[in-house]
């Protein structure tokens, strides 16, 4: 086992510096043309920069941000959703809150409805009970009406910070490959350097990305989704069953039964959140 181990992160190695060697990018391997032909803005693009007939160049995007008792960084995770350059008729954001804590419920809803009163198509939802925790969630959360219209995903969870221009560089891989379900990036920590244990951890999730993420995606071979920071096709999700919440690794479980109907996914280290 320990063999084999080490053989795996010789070739995983191998790949990347190999990738990095001969400029081995996403853009070189997969279709990939931007969807906004010109100006775009902070916290929403020009309705007419679409390429092709304004807004509607652009699909409907569902951002998803699962929460449970998020007192310190609600507002920081809502903010830069609300912040995602996008035309603001085709992105809809979904605050899923499963929070237990009464006063946090009150602050997370009053964030929400501080920034639907700015014009941000955003939507507070809550459940009855916590069956399933967060894939329990993140199903309930496609049932709504609205979400019909929307076909793709962003996934954040509550203490991720997405830039202002997330979607506008990993939507166009789904647009422009339709055999592509999903669009992994590349996690960065804000605390890092705040001790010696979150520094080894950084390393460790560094090399997850770097390598094991990185050469999955060369390769054209399996990797898994993170939970967070990625991109879906809500049909691919379909195809596969929807979110199971049989278990606590429900990224990974996703992931599995997606790749075994035949889908893609890609990695883009370049985008990080």
């Amino acid at each position: 086992m320990t063999v084999m181990i080490l053989l795996e992160k010789i070739f995983v190695a191998a790949v990347c510096f190999a990738a990095k060697a001969f400029g081995h990018k996403p853009e070189r391997r997969y279709q990939w043309r931007p969807i906004a032909a010109s100006a775009c803005k902070t916290g929403g693009v020009d309705e007419e920069a679409g390429v092709g007939g304004g807004s509607s160049a652009f699909p409907v995007v569902l951002v998803q941000i699962p929460m449970y008792n998020e007192r310190e960084v609600y507002k920081l995770s809502i903010g830069a959703a609300c912040a995602l350059e996008w035309p603001s008729d085709r992105v809809v954001i979904q605050v899923l809150d499963d929070s237990t804590d009464p006063v946090v419920k009150d602050l997370v809803e009053i964030e929400c409805q501080r920034w639907k009163g700015k014009g941000v198509n955003i939507k507070y939802e809550v459940r009855g009970n916590r069956k399933g925790y967060k894939a329990g969630a993140l199903k309930e959360g496609l049932k709504h009406d609205y979400v019909q219209e929307c076909e793709f995903i962003a996934m954040f969870d509550a203490d991720f910070q997405p830039e202002s221009d997330f979607l506008l560089r990993t939507v166009p891989f789904l647009v422009h490959n339709p055999d592509i379900a999903l669009v992994q990036t590349r996690w960065k920590f804000v605390n890092s350097d705040e001790c010696l244990l979150t520094r080894f951890q950084e390393m460790s999730l560094d090399y997850h990305f770097k390598f094991e993420q990185e050469a999955g995606s060369i390769v054209y071979s399996f990797f898994g989704f993170n939970g967070t920071a990625g991109v879906w096709r809500i049909s691919a999700i379909d195809d596969a069953g929807g979110w199971k919440d049989r278990t606590t690794v429900e990224d990974m479980d996703l992931a599995v039964r997606t790749a075994l109907k035949g889908w893609k996914f890609v990695y883009v280290g370049a985008v990080k959140e």
